[in-house]
């Protein structure tokens, strides 16, 4: 699964940028959410977000990555916006099975995302209950920063534990590292700065899906809600 990161994109041209890259073979389209306190940069919220869903309509599955202090606040919001699927932050939450059955029970995919300094013990409990598992293989907060390599072990280590579970990777993610990325174990990339500064974005697009080996390839049946 391929899912291009709108943090890297024209925000003058948000709508536009956003179907641009469906037109291109994206699965998702990444949205991050970051509120200045759980990371130091700040980006888009709820409104944007309803406003890019009625531009594109109800098909395209948002992914919806919060980094924000407390994304509990905010998952109703985040639904009635039109996220497909939130991706909360362990570091964020107390008792992370439940709020894995509240954000399932408004109707949306549930995952869950790792800081480079956070243990993938901190998820193992869970790993039955989630949709995603987001490994961040940069510091979160911006783009552009260099792919992190030591962080493939933990792929690496949850692909053993988890055979069926989308692993997410996100991060410095080019033509070269995404290989790195899928012969650990990843099967969602998510890449912003090199698929919008790419000369042949669609090219660099098809370059990350045909990384991902055809063994993990039968994941993507069940990524969309049904």
């Amino acid at each position: 699964v391929r899912g291009p990161s709108l943090l890297s994109s024209d925000f003058a041209r948000f709508g536009e940028e956003a179907k641009r890259m469906l037109s291109l073979g994206a699965d998702w389209l990444h949205i991050d959410v970051m509120d200045a306190h759980f990371v130091d940069n700040l980006t888009i919220g709820p409104p944007v977000i309803k406003s890019l869903r009625q531009y594109l309509g109800p098909d395209p599955f948002f992914d919806c990555h919060l980094m924000i202090s407390e994304p509990t606040k905010y998952l109703k919001s985040f639904k009635e916006a039109g996220a497909s699927g939130v991706t909360l932050h362990i570091e964020t939450l107390e008792n992370a099975k439940q709020v894995i059955k509240e954000v399932k029970s408004l109707g949306m995919k549930a995952g869950l995302a790792l800081k480079p300094k956070t243990s993938i013990e901190e998820v193992e409990q869970v790993l039955d209950d989630i949709d995603l598992l987001l490994i961040m293989t940069v510091e979160p907060g911006f783009g552009g920063q260099e792919f992190m390599m030591d962080m493939m072990d933990k792929v690496k280590k949850i692909r053993e534990k988890a055979p069926s579970l989308n692993i997410q990777v996100d991060g410095g993610l080019n033509e070269e590292t995404v290989k790195i990325a899928a012969k650990a174990g990843a099967n969602v990339i998510v890449a912003g700065s090199s698929i919008f500064k790419s000369k042949d974005p669609g090219d660099t697009i098809k370059v990350m899906r045909l990384a991902v080996p055809v063994s993990y390839t039968h994941l993507r049946a069940h990524e969309t809600p049904e």
